[in-house]
């Protein structure tokens, strides 16, 4: 109870009126964090716990729904406090009201414009998560230096230390050291990226508006975000369709894609294990061979 005590005095502190717990109601859905839907009688709030080291990663999650929110594209819950009480770390956010229908293709549109929120650099000014894994985001003007550095070689680092086979990383260096290949005729600008773009990370509201959460936020190549959607389905034709009208994908992004899901596939294995590291050598020899052709 002193948990949730001290959760209402950070939200009637953060929001500047009264909030006295009435209801809680635990939600499920995650495999990192327990999360629960919380008010009191008038107001709402979506809640999720972590142990106490994972308050950076909830500051993280907060700036980047503010990142996401300031753009003015795509509904996200707005982020209230984050802090840590009674040995758990919490963020409170905006609690929307899910559970509507709504247009795919307003989703496609509405991505498409938030990609057009653009910096100068690649990255992000913090680092945060993928998952629970650590997300590195340091600012680069290339985005070949910052796929390589920032994303896949942490990855394959990762994946050697968990004991993932020999082959795996040799044919990563490889890739690692070929990687600009790809980007002979792609000019890609540093677009804001939900970064963690899978189905179960979107809904619509009750009134049919799209909304984003849970996201890995940073600036960087827009066909990462179109590439995740594909990973494990979920979005439609009209998503897609809408998408492209909005703002065509290049023709090579057909290859791509495969080298932006590569990062999402060898974090899988860093997570859980499994087949994943054999997924991934698949999809470097892909890669490798479209080099090669």
């Amino acid at each position: 109870m002193a948990l949730w005590q001290a959760i209402a005095r950070s939200i009637s502190e953060a929001s500047g009126e009264a909030f006295t717990l009435h209801e809680q109601q635990s939600v499920g859905g995650g495999c990192i964090n327990s999360a629960y839907r919380i008010g009191d009688g008038r107001r709402c709030f979506f809640v999720k716990l972590n142990t106490p080291d994972g308050l950076a990663m909830f500051e993280a999650e907060a700036d980047g729904l503010r990142e996401l929110g300031a753009a003015g594209a795509v509904r996200v819950p707005a982020p209230l406090v984050t802090g840590i009480a009674a040995d758990q770390a919490y963020i409170v956010m905006e609690a929307l009201e899910l559970g509507g229908s709504g247009s795919a293709a307003r989703l496609g549109q509405e991505l498409a414009s938030l990609h057009r929120t653009t910096r100068s650099h690649f990255g992000w000014y913090r680092d945060n998560t993928i998952g629970s894994t650590p997300q590195y985001n340091g600012e680069n003007e290339s985005w070949v230096a910052f796929w390589r550095e920032q994303r896949l070689m942490p990855q394959l680092d990762m994946a050697a230390d968990r004991g993932a086979g020999g082959a795996l990383r040799k044919r990563g260096e490889r890739l690692l050291a070929e990687l600009s290949g790809f980007f002979r005729d792609h000019r890609p600008l540093p677009s804001l990226l939900h970064g963690d773009l899978w189905a179960g990370n979107y809904a619509y509201c009750r009134d049919g508006t799209p909304a984003l959460f849970d996201p890995a936020v940073y600036y960087g190549d827009r066909e990462a975000d179109i590439a995740m959607t594909e990973l494990f389905g979920g979005f439609g034709r009209d998503f897609y369709d809408a998408y492209n009208e909005a703002w065509p994908l290049d023709e090579g992004y057909a290859v791509r894609k495969t080298l932006y899901n590569l990062y999402h596939i060898l974090n899988h294995y860093n997570l859980f294990g499994g087949g994943y590291a054999a997924q991934a050598e698949t999809m470097i020899d892909r890669l490798l061979a479209e080099l090669a052709a």
